[in-house]
């Protein structure tokens, strides 16, 4: 069962063979000693510890005759241990680590199968000792050139290499089939026949190794079992410029097959990396058959967050991906994984990439999934890769650092729906895939990276379920997504979802839709007065009546390209003939004598109110790069803003203001914790000011200053944050507010916090659970925090009324000037 009291289910600690430099057991012993006395203090908050180690790249799997006294190839390297030609063209003396390898030491030990099975006895019973919880041990398998020197993958079988885009011929496929080898293997003694399918192969000597050297799971690395081409953007079915469909349900069922093959031959519990790409991005690139995996019965956890924004800074991909994945599961637990070292390319990402700043904590532990019944499930386990940095080292001064984070994160983790809910349709891109009619691949391979390119440009994204569970929320507890807004994106033959969602939101509720309408029901259409025309493509004029970011050397621009092969298709949405007053257009693209309506605003859908946006993806074309390329945002109006800016139109304003357009730009998540709204983001650049209004006022963080004006709270931030609201201030003069934590000084009193500096103001207090009739409001006057003083004059203290906006029920005081104090 998944854990609802903030302990971990899991806690897995990675780490190479490289501390151990010495294959002596009084050395090894000490070794894991450390490793389990380092990271006690997250222990005692765990069910359950395990170590994977990162033992070389899983060619001891392939290559297992079934002799423990065999040598291991282990991945005693830094920099990539197989050569690529032509990976390092820029590296012309041959020194870069793309180049060539390095020995971690000299003369590194030398180590065999037999000490590796003592090695996985020496930790569990260390950590049992050490901890006291179950110790479990994995061994991994990756489908690259990188960790150890691999004759078996590049030279015996490079057949079952089929990778096409980064290092191409160097990948393993999971649905590749191995030409005949007359070598003895434990799981074929005689040889192998030609034509082994390679997850038949894999899974049979897994079970073996795995059991005679004292393993109790299996990793899989780097997207293997998913797909061809599983770092890319590009895939079997995607070349970067067109779609394949015709081979859809052949590719799908290919990677479908592996598994079933692989589990016919292994049976130990499995754990996965998956690939740096979400669930839409991968079955239209790769038909990545997520769904009927999870379904399948093969005992496996869902993937967790990838670890590459620390490399590429891609945090929205990181956000939206992992969200995909998550809103079904395969059993009742799902993973997060942190960057801590990198034990091969000499690199230490807390202490490098994140410059020691726990943004990549924040923003992925305020994602959350949102079950059928409407209670939300936070990630309950969490892995470190790894614990070792590129020369065998166990620095105490990362988890010293790290485990404040995660703690801190921990109790305060979601436990409501968060603001905004992504609706994601899960069994219906699945089913898309499968039977791949014309437009469908491109209609999921564009909603899924227009909400990467959103995330990454500021749209606070961070809840996702399910449409199926949504569904059944909207049928049982409607009352439980008052509070939310649904994001949700428009796909064709879904035509049930769309009018469930339009009644819901009749009723009061709140929706953005995203996408092409084309294959809509006319009913959605209707809601937002859009009638369908000819179909367009090109560059086009935006006009736009929204809320738009501020930059002191420059504007916005406002060319739009809208490329229909990556965008969900040509635009086509128009005006219809009688706009009826009170549906708001808020952005249209212009060419010429041409206009195609971009988003529309309709706050009077019965009690509820909705946004349609049609969105584009403004990437270079054709796709050549790993990963699609942004165009030059000096020219061209990146779309995937225009999100972030329409939400305006329910209340929720987050703006930028800084010097000039920047390639990278603040990622916010918001959840929700004990009713009170939590803030997190990364803001790459420091010197930018984020202004935040919500439908309720301008947030007032505890614990900050900030200075209001035009209705809004403008912040200068640090590279991370996360910050508590509960303070919303509206008809406040301009000026600058601060909400400071303050001692108790008093018994019964758990909290206080002073506001200081209002003038005028309507503050609306969000109280916590339990307290919403025990939180006192006292109105004084005092120098600063430090000398807040007893509150014993009655006179002063202020009953609040109650309100109840846009589903939250706030304290509510008019006409405050001074400072107050709020205690419960």
């Amino acid at each position: 069962m998944a854990n609802t009291d903030g302990r971990f289910r899991n806690v897995t600690l990675e780490m190479s063979l490289k501390p151990f430099r010495r294959p002596d057991e009084p050395y090894c012993r000490d070794v894991v000693r450390k490793l389990f006395g380092q990271w006690s203090r997250l222990l005692v908050h765990a069910d359950r510890v395990s170590v994977l180690l990162w033992t070389a790249d899983g060619s001891e799997i392939l290559e297992y005759t079934g002799d423990l006294d065999s040598p291991l190839e282990w991945a005693r390297y830094i920099g990539g241990a197989n050569r690529i030609p032509g990976m390092a063209s820029d590296d012309p003396d041959g020194v870069g680590l793309h180049s060539r390898p390095y020995l971690y030491i000299e003369d590194p030990p030398e180590f065999d199968l037999r000490w590796l099975a003592q090695l996985t006895r020496i930790i569990r019973e260390e950590g049992r000792r050490a901890t006291g919880l179950p110790v479990r041990v994995g061994e991994t398998f990756d489908p690259g050139p990188e960790f150890a020197v691999s004759a078996f993958k590049y030279t015996k079988h490079p057949e079952i290499c089929m990778s096409t885009n980064l290092w191409k011929g160097f990948f393993v496929t999971c649905y590749s089939a191995l030409h005949a080898d007359p070598e003895r293997y434990a799981g074929f003694p005689d040889g192998v026949p030609e034509g082994t399918p390679f997850g038949t192969f894999f899974g049979r000597q897994a079970e073996l190794f795995l059991s005679d050297c004292g393993f109790d799971y299996l990793w899989l690395s780097n997207g293997f079992g998913f797909g061809m081409d599983t770092w890319n953007a590009n895939g079997a079915l995607f070349d970067g410029a067109s779609f394949d469909a015709s081979r859809a349900a052949d590719v799908y069922e290919q990677t479908l097959g592996f598994w079933r093959m692989f589990r016919a031959e292994c049976s130990f519990p499995v754990e996965t990396r998956g690939t740096n790409m979400s669930t839409g991005m991968d079955l239209a690139s790769d038909g990545v058959p997520l769904l009927d995996i999870y379904r399948g019965g093969f005992d496996l956890e869902p993937p967790p967050n990838s670890p590459w924004a620390a490399l590429d800074g891609d945090f929205g991909l990181e956000l939206t991906a992992w969200m995909s994945h998550i809103p079904v599961i395969p059993g009742e637990t799902y993973p997060f994984r942190f960057y801590t070292h990198d034990p091969w390319w000499m690199n230490s990402p807390w202490l490098d990439r994140y410059e020691r700043q726990p943004h990549d904590i924040y923003l992925p532990l305020a994602v959350s999934r949102v079950r059928a019944d409407g209670t939300v499930h936070r990630p309950d386990a969490i892995d470190f890769l790894s614990v070792d940095d590129s020369l065998g080292r166990l620095p105490d001064t990362v988890p010293n650092e790290v485990i404040p984070h995660i703690l801190s994160c921990r109790e305060t983790a979601p436990d409501q729906i968060g603001p905004f809910l992504w609706v994601y349709p899960f069994s219906e891109y699945h089913a898309m895939i499968r039977e791949a009619r014309e437009g469908d691949l491109e209609t999921v391979f564009f909603g899924d990276w227009f909400i990467r390119s959103a995330i990454n440009t500021g749209f606070p994204l961070n809840t996702v379920i399910s449409s199926d569970d949504f569904r059944s929320l909207l049928g049982s507890t409607p009352a439980a997504l008052d509070r939310t807004i649904a994001v949700i994106p428009v796909i064709a033959d879904a035509d049930e979802l769309y009018r469930e969602a339009i009644a819901w939101v009749a009723a009061g509720g709140r929706a953005v839709f995203y996408g092409s309408t084309l294959g809509a029901p006319a009913e959605l259409r209707s809601v937002f007065d859009l009638t369908l025309a000819d179909p367009l493509e090109g560059e086009f004029d935006l006009e736009t009546t929204c809320g738009l970011d501020r930059y002191d050397s420059t504007e916005l621009p406002r060319t739009v390209r809208h490329v229909a092969t990556i965008s969900g298709g040509a635009l086509c949405e128009s005006r219809a003939s009688k706009a009826p007053a009170d549906v708001e257009v808020l952005a249209e693209l212009r060419r010429g004598t041409d206009s195609r309506v971009f988003a529309v605003f309709n706050p009077r859908i019965g009690s509820g109110a909705a946004l349609w946006v049609r969105g584009s993806n403004s990437f270079e074309y054709p796709i050549a790069s790993r990963l699609p390329t942004r165009l030059d945002q000096s020219v061209f109006f990146d779309t995937s803003r225009l999100l972030r800016f329409a939400v305006g139109a329910f209340g929720y304003e987050i703006l930028e203001h800084k010097d000039r357009i920047e390639p990278v730009e603040p990622i916010v998540t918001m959840h929700r914790h004990k009713n009170a709204f939590y803030v997190s983001g990364f803001v790459p650049n420091t010197t930018t000011r984020l202004s935040f209004r919500f439908p309720w006022g301008a947030p007032v963080f505890t614990s900050t200053d900030t200075r209001l004006e035009s209705g809004r709270a403008t912040y200068h931030f640090p590279r991370a944050f996360r910050h508590e609201a509960r303070v919303f201030l509206d008809e406040q003069s301009a000026g600058v507010v601060s909400c400071a934590e303050v001692p108790p000084i008093m018994v019964g009193v758990s909290r206080r916090i002073l506001v200081r500096n209002l003038k005028g103001a309507t503050v609306r207090f969000l109280p916590v659970p339990g307290h919403e009739h025990t939180t006192s409001f006292y109105l004084g006057s005092w120098e600063s925090q430090y000398q807040t003083s007893f509150p014993a004059d009655k006179q002063r203290f202020r009953t609040p009324a109650v309100e109840r906006f846009s589903g939250e029920d706030f304290r509510v005081l008019h006409g405050v000037t001074g400072d107050l104090l709020i205690s419960w």
